[in-house]
């Protein structure tokens, strides 16, 4: 028995995960990092170029890394040493990367439409392509993939059995108590938006490299669905992974349900966004009541 939905799942919710996983390190910090959307676009577009122009993954995945991570040292930089609002720098950075990605796509490429680039093969999983649910879930996928289940391992560890990640733990509520101990609370929070630069970098290359092209607007809100996941999953790291592939799974449904259903293809991508607007009120009635 084949479950496409579920390896499609799998294959959507791979930069929603980059992106989250990211973001967490920020909100653990006692940052919120609306930013997520303008990093994983900067990522993918400046993975694109990379690509494009050097005829290698390798340098598209660099070029996506370091645009990404330079432009949330930027925003780092700003909200922690500028004192700037975190909401409107973090939506600066959204609007500067939507609208310099159509720009520069005119200027680099030639064309502001789609751009081909050399596709990312994905992976053979020959041991588990007899087990249904599994193959599915796991086999014949994006190396993006299996990096961002070892990334989400390592952040688990990072975050609860280093002394770093202790400390950037501690940067929520104990920041006094970490400046009694001569430790700043702003160098780990300014970590922490490397860090999600790192994450939204990698990301964003695996939207346009996995794909295999560059179009305008390749995010499609999902650094605004990291957001959303981030909370969904606890703000833990394998809360993340169950929260992404829920998002995953509705976005799936939707591609799957254009070619069945017979209701207006606007309503039917507006699925997930339809979606996580009722987990965002959903989680808000929640938290309101246990307080």
């Amino acid at each position: 028995m084949s479950f496409p939905l579920l390896h499609s799942a799998v294959n959507i919710m791979t930069p929603i995960l980059f992106a989250a996983l990211g973001g967490l390190f920020t909100e653990l910090s006692g940052m919120l990092n609306i930013a997520l959307e303008g990093l994983l676009l900067t990522g993918a577009f400046a993975a694109a170029a990379g690509a494009y122009y050097t005829g290698s993954l390798a340098g598209g995945l660099a070029a996506g890394i370091l645009s990404s991570v330079l432009l949330s040292c930027l925003l780092g930089a700003v909200i922690l040493r500028l004192r700037a609002n975190v909401f409107v720098a973090g939506l600066a950075v959204n609007l500067l990367a939507g609208g310099l990605s159509v720009v520069l796509s005119f200027h680099l490429f030639g064309k502001r439409g789609v751009v081909n680039l050399p596709g990312l093969p994905p992976l053979p999983s020959p041991h588990i392509t007899s087990i249904p649910i599994l193959a599915e879930l796991f086999s014949e996928h994006s190396p993006y993939m299996y990096a961002a289940l070892l990334a989400l391992a390592a952040s688990a560890v990072i975050l609860r059995q280093t002394p770093f990640g202790f400390r950037l733990r501690s940067c929520d509520r104990y920041a006094s108590a970490m400046v009694s101990l001569g430790l700043n609370p702003d160098r780990y929070r300014f970590c922490a938006y490397l860090i999600s630069g790192l994450c939204c970098g990698i990301g964003g290359s695996s939207l346009s490299l996995g794909l295999g092209a560059f179009v305008p607007n390749i995010s499609a809100g999902k650094g605004w669905i990291a957001l959303v996941v981030i909370f969904l999953g606890n703000r833990k790291p394998l809360g993340l992974l169950g929260a992404a592939f829920v998002f995953g799974l509705a976005e799936a449904f939707s591609n799957y349900a254009q070619g069945i259903f017979q209701i207006s293809a606007d309503f039917i991508l507006a699925i997930p966004n339809i979606f996580t607007l009722l987990v965002m009120i959903g989680m808000s009635v929640y938290t309101g009541r246990r307080e």
